[in-house]
């Protein structure tokens, strides 16, 4: 994928830097283990005195100390300062001109519409991270919230989409990104809200199926994406199509389940399966239209 010359977003928070939920979540431990050190001695039963009245003090006053260490808003870590090795500032690099693109290619065809793109926000972490929808782990991979309209995405997902998944390639990365972009558009054209507001009245089977839907319809966007990309500023290279089909199967519900569990339950499937994944991004890089992605229309996947 051609890249390296193309503008960088501005909308990138990048807080691989800063302290995470899970270390902050320490301070309260670290306080109850003080606790046995400050009775052995008078001093120490003396600070703990001033500091039990002065707590109940704030909290009449409607304060609550602790509410920094219980609930910390993040900040710079503590302790040895993360090191940034050189191929993943190059990796952040690539993501920022990726970002960068969706928003181009996504602020023109909302104009061709008589609408207007409200660009994401794109947040790189380490290890855990706290948004809108709750707090999450690297474990979870990269993933929207519609609460903050944010894209989440720890880095090391690379490493794994090309080394368990047998996905590699820019491209294949580019996808992933795409995919998620897919999801703020869907919030943007009230996609998302339909889907949470029919989903309620749903059994589990039939959410499965609407969720199916929904993350279909994104990898469809993606492939708009992509096309739309091409189309105005030729970032493909030969072969870079290929990744992200190959990168769309192997991320599908059927083959994650046969990896996991050795078997196949398609009534709990959220994403779909690697050949309708593949197919709806197909779909939408080769009409390169959005109203080819209406997989609530679709009569069959």
């Amino acid at each position: 994928m051609r890249w390296k010359d193309g503008r960088r977003s501005d909308n990138i928070d990048d807080l691989r830097g800063e302290m995470g939920p899970r270390a902050a979540g320490a301070a309260p431990l670290i306080l109850m283990r003080l606790l046995p050190l400050l009775f052995r001695t008078r001093g120490g039963r003396v600070l703990l005195v001033l500091g039990i009245l002065g707590y109940m003090g704030a909290r009449m006053l409607g304060i609550d100390p602790l509410a920094g260490i219980a609930a910390p808003t993040p900040g710079p870590a503590r302790g040895l300062p993360q090191q940034v090795s050189a191929a993943e500032q190059e990796r952040a690099d690539f993501v920022s001109v990726v970002l960068a693109d969706t928003e181009d290619s996504w602020r023109a065809i909302f104009a061709q519409s008589g609408k207007r793109y409200e660009e994401p926000r794109m947040v790189l972490f380490r290890n855990g991270v706290r948004s809108a929808c709750g707090t999450a782990s690297s474990a979870v991979g990269p993933f929207y919230c519609p609460g903050d309209r944010k894209v989440y995405l720890d880095l090391t997902f690379f490493d794994d989409l090309q080394r368990r998944h047998g996905a590699p390639g820019d491209f294949a990365q580019a996808y992933v990104i795409a995919h998620e972009v897919g999801h703020h558009v869907q919030t943007l054209l009230g996609v998302s809200a339909k889907v949470q507001q029919a989903g309620a009245k749903l059994d589990d089977a039939g959410r499965n199926r609407l969720s199916v839907r929904q993350e279909l319809q994104a990898d469809c966007f993606a492939g708009v994406w992509g096309h739309t990309a091409n189309r105005e500023r030729k970032v493909l290279e030969p072969g870079d199509l290929e990744e992200a089909l190959v990168a769309a199967s192997a991320i599908g519900d059927d083959r994650l389940q046969k990896e996991a569990q050795g078997r196949v339950v398609p009534d709990s499937f959220t994403h779909g399966s690697s050949e309708q994944r593949e197919r709806w991004f197909r779909r939408g890089f080769d009409s390169g239209d959005p109203g080819a992605c209406d997989t609530f229309a679709a009569k069959t996947l």
